[in-house]
């Protein structure tokens, strides 16, 4: 019978998580875009960065997808690191709406007899055509899990008044002073580590003090050591990161060991603080000597769980109020403590703002594929670069050096495509809003052009080896004409790149720059094909020359399309309608 309780615990707990992961992923779904927004317009100050940490985590009820988010945003670019500090802090507070959630609907009211009916609601909503009332059924259906999870979780566990024996070492561990505190403090932090989920864990932790299994201030040690293994979350994101990435995930491990630090000097204390602010709500104070919980629903029981949920909140709120004025100092210690790596300036052609790994946010991580892709487009312009400079180098070592460099951005173009590829298929894999879906689609195309654009400066190096190879040589005014056109692709280039950010911002409405662009070019190549035919055929050109003068022309016109198709597929995917 005890073991069909352990594995039934083990599915309620499985049922919990389910349900918390679902609605945060639904509610990521409905306000994405908004929340992307938010974040990156709410972030100037640090203040402002703590009240954007604790709206959203409020919203998304996870500070582990909020910190991961945050590191995700850092790694592409668009946070900086002290922005992250202040919305970190921010989520550490949002974070204890769920354990007031909890001991309020989990143990006052028997939510689980809602749960049923509303999974019938959110059902109907999940099955509708409209992809937004999909997310919302999600949210529903996410909720009910949770707290049914929540309260097969209550049932399952033993009653140590029934069988004293099953935890009777749990009770062992309490009685020995402020050992006992960092016992449970570890056993937070450990369940926490496994679980990947300080709101589980909370929701364990209200559960063992309801059910009278450790005393109020064992609870609190517990809830001291969740902070601290909730770090672990965002730490594990970062580590397929950039350096910033890093730093971001260490500041939210530094933010929470200190207050940990001084919650532990302050244990007796801030225990007192929590039990007078209990008390004033007319309860009994949970902090008092010999206080025991008999019954969950009872005045005693509402004490010992409101008392924690306190505990939690005023915790974090504290902790970010004495640290908010240090955010620079925090920078500078994690700055210290993650070094920038003495091979990343060498390292041009690695990709900056995606890794391999799992994607822990797949509906904000999209933010991260499109700076790799603004990166993408830099380095493809540095090719065209090189091209110009081929086109017009006489010195056959030097044109070498050259031909080689184009070569290799060849190379590197198919690389970035690929890795760039592959961390959109993990995000395709994920659930993602139909939006979300429709961007990725975009970028599939957007990646293809931009790699055929290093195919074409590969194509001008061969048009040229061939024009040496037989010899031939183009004039100077024939090397002004096409130095021409390639100023015009390296215009058009500017173009797009200034379309990519607009589109990243969200602030792209309209692409008649690029139209503007591509059509200077169309001409310029007609025109130039147009007069070395003529000149051909008047005998004033050398055939070969020619031809390789024409090819090099209509190559540049191609890098013009292709161009021209990543701002037509920005407009129809990206712009504000």
């Amino acid at each position: 019978m005890e073991i069909i309780q352990i594995f039934t615990l083990l599915g309620a707990l499985g049922m919990f998580l389910y349900g918390m992961n679902l609605m945060s992923s639904g509610l990521q779904k409905a306000s994405g875009d908004k929340l992307r927004s938010f974040l990156s317009a709410m972030t100037s100050t640090p203040f402002k960065g703590v009240i954007t940490g604790l709206g959203i985590t409020s919203i998304i009820q996870s500070s582990s997808a909020t910190t991961v988010m945050v590191v995700s945003f850092v790694n592409a670019g668009i946070l900086t690191l002290a922005q992250a500090i202040g919305v970190i802090m921010g989520a550490n507070i949002g974070t204890t709406v769920t354990a007031w959630l909890v001991s309020w609907l989990g143990f006052k009211a028997d939510i689980s007899i809602l749960a049923i009916p509303l999974m019938a609601l959110g059902f109907l909503f999940s099955n509708s055509k409209r992809n937004k009332r999909q997310n919302i059924g999600e949210i529903i259906v996410g909720f009910c899990l949770l707290f049914l999870g929540l309260s097969f979780m209550k049932e399952s566990v033993p009653d140590l008044n029934e069988t004293p024996q099953v935890l009777e070492f749990v009770k062992n561990w309490a009685n020995q002073g402020f050992s006992s505190v960092l016992i449970f403090l570890g056993f937070g932090t450990i369940l926490t580590l496994v679980l990947q989920s300080s709101s589980a864990t909370m929701a364990i932790t209200l559960i063992m003090l309801s059910m009278g299994w450790i005393p109020f201030d064992m609870a609190c040690a517990m809830v001291l050591g969740e902070n601290i293994g909730t770090t672990i979350t965002a730490n594990i994101a970062a580590s397929v990161g950039n350096t910033q990435a890093k730093r971001a995930a260490m500041s939210h491990t530094l933010f929470n060991v200190f207050g940990v630090v001084w919650a532990l000097i302050l244990f007796k204390p801030f225990l007192a603080l929590v039990g007078l602010l209990i008390e004033s709500f007319g309860l009994p104070n949970p902090a008092n000597e010999g206080f025991s919980v008999d019954n969950p629903t009872s005045a005693h029981g509402t004490a010992a769980l409101y008392g924690l949920s306190m505990l939690h909140t005023l915790f974090n709120t504290i902790n970010t109020f004495i640290l908010i004025w240090f955010v620079k100092f925090i920078e500078k210690a994690v700055i210290w403590i993650i070094k920038t790596p003495k091979n990343q300036e060498t390292e041009t052609y690695r990709l900056k703002y995606i890794s391999a790994g799992s994607v822990a946010t797949p509906e904000l991580a999209s933010e991260q594929a499109f700076s790799e892709i603004i990166h993408f487009a830099q380095i493809s312009r540095n090719g065209l670069g090189y091209a110009k400079s081929a086109i017009s180098e006489t010195d056959a070592e030097k044109f070498e050096v050259l031909r080689n460099k184009l070569v290799k951005y060849e190379d590197i173009s198919d690389k970035i495509e690929y890795e760039i590829a592959t961390f959109l298929n993990a995000l395709s894999t994920g659930d993602i809003s139909e939006a979300t879906s429709i961007k990725i689609k975009a970028m599939y195309k957007i990646i293809g052009e931009l790699e055929s654009l290093g195919d074409s400066g590969e194509a001008i190096s061969r048009i040229l080896s061939r024009r040496n190879n037989h010899n031939k040589t183009f004039d100077a005014t024939a090397i002004s004409e096409i130095e021409k056109i390639a100023n015009a692709v390296d215009a058009a280039y500017s173009v797009m790149i200034e379309n990519l950010e607009a589109a990243h911002n969200g602030t792209l409405t309209d692409i008649s720059n690029a139209y503007q662009a591509e059509e200077y070019i169309n001409t310029l190549r007609n025109n130039l094909r147009d007069a070395e035919i003529e000149a051909l055929e008047n005998g004033g050109k050398s055939y070969q020359a020619s031809v390789y003068y024409i090819d090099i022309v209509n190559e540049l016109e191609r890098m013009g399309d292709f161009i021209i198709n990543i701002s037509q597929d920005l407009h129809k995917s990206f712009a504000k309608k």
